[in-house]
């Protein structure tokens, strides 16, 4: 476990190292945005909690591989404002509705520490465990190579339908 301050926002992020990565060669990676609820907490709401458990099982599988856990709830706009957002999506609002109608944008999260986590690492090119494009865009856009994207559907259930919906329709997350 490496832990890497930010002082941008005065969070401390962490990068998890499994096996002996090669680094010659692309690595098999997760960057994941903390979600408590989740995460720890089991929330059906999302697929977060799931995502996390899927990704580092396929890192245990692969034999090695990095999973850089970002603290950036709720898409960056805090735990407050998250539980916030849920009340408002239990009056009918999506997750991006909600988030603008508290005064936000669609996703706050910003990728840049990631930048500094992989140089560290020594680590320049990734396969990369996710479903949106955007994540992807940052990390080449910080000079990551994303070799690959590898889908990561897990997590889905009637509590959140519309969650994963919204995050297709309206984030274009892919499959």
């Amino acid at each position: 476990m490496h832990v890497f301050a930010d002082d941008n926002s005065g969070r401390e992020h962490v990068a998890l190292v499994f096996g002996n990565p090669d680094i010659a060669e692309p690595v098999l990676c997760r960057v994941h945005s903390e979600c408590l609820t989740g995460d720890a907490l089991f929330s059906l709401r999302c697929d977060c909690g799931s995502q996390l458990q899927e990704a580092m099982q396929r890192i245990a599988d692969e034999g090695s591989g990095v999973l850089l856990y970002l603290r950036q709830e709720g898409r960056n706009i805090g735990l407050g404002n998250k539980i916030r957002a849920y009340a408002l999506q239990d009056e009918g609002a999506d997750t991006v509705q909600a988030n603008v109608a508290l005064g936000f944008g669609v996703d706050e999260r910003d990728y840049g520490m990631c930048a500094a986590m992989f140089e560290q690492l020594q680590i320049s090119a990734v396969e990369l465990m996710t479903n949106n494009p955007e994540k992807v865009q940052a990390l080449e856009a910080l000079g990551i190579m994303v070799a690959e994207r590898i889908p990561l559907i897990t997590g889905e259930n009637t509590h959140n339908e519309l969650y994963l919906a919204t995050k297709r329709n309206k984030l274009g997350h892919l499959n």
